[in-house]
């Protein structure tokens, strides 16, 4: 329960800011990320807030709504610190390699990177549960992963592919602080 409205809530906090831009006369989406500006450095931080109009935030809407739920089934603390890992490293990675000058905005880095978590978290963990999720995933949506590839101009290749890794680099810091809590805990077997 507390997973939905958590994904609810994030998503309609998209849709207020996306209205807010529409109405307000100023131009929010160029608080994005700007390629190696140092000015552009603070856009990592609300990049994943905006989107250029509403058929991008449209097109962004599902598959965050099904992976930031899919992604808290650890609980909103590790939920919260997946999302950080994957924010920061996905907008690091599109300041340091997106075009100079271009402002890149949008949640689908997001997207990507909790996609990525739920997809190898299984293979960190050794869970034949997490495991069978990340088959259903591949099944359903794998085709998505051609995104961290260039080729489609005015999409953020950049955005998608670090972001991604950001979502496979959380998975292994998630595996690697559940294994350290099972081998501090009394009567556990540690690996």
């Amino acid at each position: 329960m507390a997973a939905g409205i958590v994904a609810l809530s994030f998503v309609a906090l998209l849709y207020l800011i996306e209205l807010v831009d529409v109405i307000v006369p100023a131009d929010l989406d160029m608080g994005g990320v700007t390629a190696r500006s140092l000015s552009g450095l603070d856009g990592i931080l609300w990049a994943p807030l905006l989107h250029h109009g509403w058929s991008h935030l449209f097109a962004n809407t599902v598959p965050v709504l099904v992976f930031a739920f899919l992604a808290m089934a650890g609980g909103i603390g590790q939920w919260v610190a997946v999302t950080a890992t994957i924010w920061i490293v996905g907008g690091l990675g599109v300041w340091l390699t997106a075009p100079a000058g271009v402002v890149t905005v949008g949640a689908s880095g997001l997207a990507f990177g909790w996609l990525a978590f739920l997809l190898v978290r299984g293979i960190f963990n050794r869970s034949i549960a997490q495991l069978l999720v990340a088959v259903v995933l591949m099944f359903i949506w794998g085709g998505m992963l051609w995104g961290v590839l260039p080729g489609n101009p005015g999409i953020s290749w950049q955005g998608h592919l670090f972001g991604a890794l950001g979502g496979v680099l959380a998975a292994w810091i998630v595996a690697r602080t559940d294994k350290t809590k099972a081998a501090k805990t009394p009567g556990s077997l540690g690996a």
